[in-house]
């Protein structure tokens, strides 16, 4: 099963420690297949709402910067418990703060 991930603020400030153990887990992902995909998200998002043949485009960014979404990690694991025991080990690196975890649908 897929699952999308995604962070927000956290609690520990990125110095070389934090990019080397961060490193060191996506290699650990990567290699055993369970990474997809991973990256960080520009604050300046757009969104799009539609209500029949009318669409509007409003730019962000939407929310407190204490709230918003910074960066998002799609993986591969077997069940519920194995995508929560990824994410428990992401946070633990980051420090305190609040990630989403989806399952993903695919075919």
């Amino acid at each position: 099963m897929r699952f999308l991930m995604t962070t927000g603020e956290n609690s520990r400030r990125p110095d070389e420690a934090l990019f080397a153990e961060m490193g060191a887990f996506i290699e650990e992902m990567t290699a055993a297949g369970h990474l997809v995909l991973t990256g960080g998200l520009a604050p300046d998002a757009r969104r799009m709402e539609s209500a029949g043949d009318e669409v509007t485009v409003t730019d962000g960014p939407f929310v407190e910067a204490k709230e918003a979404v910074l960066g998002f990690a799609i993986i591969d694991a077997e069940t519920w418990d194995d995508a929560m025991a990824f994410a428990r080990r992401f946070r633990a690196i980051v420090g305190d703060g609040q990630s989403t975890i989806h399952q993903v649908f695919t075919p």
